[in-house]
């Protein structure tokens, strides 16, 4: 079966084209084109601008690049949500629009659980605690009766939100992350954070607050302060995957959304992992940032699960969260 998928949450517009044959998630195509800045962060509007230019051609490479055509597409799927809703909509319609065309099934599928499901996919993770981190979520996740539970999560922003925020005051466009992770490597001065874990749950709005104010007062180095917001906001998430490794008794860790591409939230993480005898997996970095692969591949084994929608079922969801789909297929 060959699934054609779109993601369009957020900065990313997306066309990937997955397979299940041999049983495997063979990627054939995963084309995208990304919304970014110089300077401040995402605009929803722009952002959606972005993705209503590109869509037409991305999904055009993504068809030449797989060597397929319509005739040769089983499915499209799209993500339904979570995600900005301007964005959300472009892919929504767009697929809807070509379900029609050219009657196919069709199904929304839900962003986060698409990361999970193609990073166990690609790895050997078997039934891992999942350590999600991105730009709108941070959540610590595993399957248990039914659903993805969430032992942990932010309770404000994101831990990527968090990077990019700050790099604004640092003058870095949008993403940020990459060039902070760059810059933790160049110090090895820690500057005192807020650090705030409230049981399983996070909050980084104080560590951003504090991290800003000793930007604006010029006393400290961009690489010390760089230093510093992520050891602190790595640790916060370490900490909360460490005691759900204890308490569900799993002995994996799945690793997955942009932020896990950062080689200092890795290194942590394996550490962590190291101690407790503990196996640690991170997909490709292709797969791991936002990308449409991931939900190809999620509306196929959802599909095959027996999971169908008309299209009065394809609204977008934008507030939509993790444990609130039943995931049927596992």
């Amino acid at each position: 079966m060959i699934a054609l998928g779109i993601e369009s949450t957020a900065h990313t517009f997306g066309c990937g084209i997955v397979s299940d044959s041999g049983g495997k998630c063979n990627i054939l195509a995963n084309e995208k084109s990304a919304y970014t800045t110089q300077s401040g962060g995402i605009h929803p509007k722009e952002a959606m601008e972005h993705h209503l230019k590109n869509a037409k051609s991305v999904i055009e490479n993504a068809l030449r690049t797989a060597k397929t055509d319509w005739n040769g597409i089983d499915l499209i799927s799209f993500s339904q949500g979570p995600g900005l809703g301007p964005c959300l909509r472009v892919g929504a319609i767009a697929a809807r629009a070509l379900a029609l065309r050219y009657k196919k099934p069709l199904l929304g599928v839900n962003h986060c659980i698409a990361h999970i499901e193609i990073g166990k996919a690609l790895t050997q993770a078997k039934n891992p605690i999942i350590v999600y981190v991105s730009g709108a979520n941070t959540q610590i996740t595993g399957y248990e009766s039914g659903c993805y539970r969430i032992y942990g999560e932010t309770l404000d922003i994101g831990v990527g939100n968090l990077l990019d925020v700050f790099g604004r005051a640092l003058g870095i466009g949008f993403p940020a992350g990459p060039q902070l992770d760059k810059m933790y490597f160049e110090s090895q001065n820690y500057i005192a954070f807020p650090y705030t874990v409230k049981g399983m749950d996070l909050t980084f709005s104080g560590l951003l607050t504090a991290a800003e104010n000793k930007a604006k007062s010029k006393q400290y180095g961009n690489a010390d302060l760089a230093y510093s917001l992520l050891h602190t906001a790595f640790a916060m998430v370490t900490e909360v995957a460490e005691r759900a490794l204890a308490h569900t008794e799993k002995n994996e860790i799945l690793l997955t959304g942009g932020v896990a591409a950062s080689r200092a939230l890795q290194q942590m993480m394996q550490k962590m992992c190291d101690a407790r005898n503990a196996k640690m997996f991170v997909p490709p970095a292709s797969v791991a940032t936002d990308n449409a692969a991931m939900i190809a591949w999620l509306g196929l084994i959802e599909h095959k699960a027996g999971i169908k929608q008309k299209i009065g079922d394809t609204k977008i969801l934008p507030m939509q969260r993790t444990d609130q789909v039943e995931v049927k297929w596992a």
